[in-house]
């Protein structure tokens, strides 16, 4: 009956290289360091210029939507901005959906 099963033959145990833990640990070292300055510091940096757009808004200011709707600042609000789209229509937006501030005269323009 042994012939269908093959013996298994222990290996002897051989010493790993010193020094391996120390690699794996520098690897996900610079691999973290390597992912915040690629992802989390430059998203970091366009939410801090987009918080200090949106806090700086003022009355008249021309703005574009994320939705892509443009529109004049006509009222503000600590989490709303009211904007004028057309004659006699204002709509009212949260004050974290404004994605751009244009100059003035844009909407004029067009």
């Amino acid at each position: 009956m042994s012939f269908f099963i093959s013996q298994a033959h222990a290996q002897s145990a051989s010493q790993q290289p010193a020094g391996g833990e120390l690699f794996q640990l520098g690897f996900l070292v610079v691999l973290f360091v390597m992912f915040y300055f690629l992802a989390i510091r430059p998203q970091r940096k366009r939410q801090k210029e987009h918080q200090e757009m949106v806090a700086a808004l003022g009355k008249g200011d021309e703005v574009v939507t994320s939705g892509g709707i443009l529109g004049k600042v006509v009222r503000l609000d600590d989490h709303y901005v009211v904007l004028q789209v057309g004659d006699n229509m204002e709509l009212k937006f949260q004050r974290a959906m404004v994605n751009a501030v244009l100059p003035k005269g844009t909407i004029k323009a067009i």
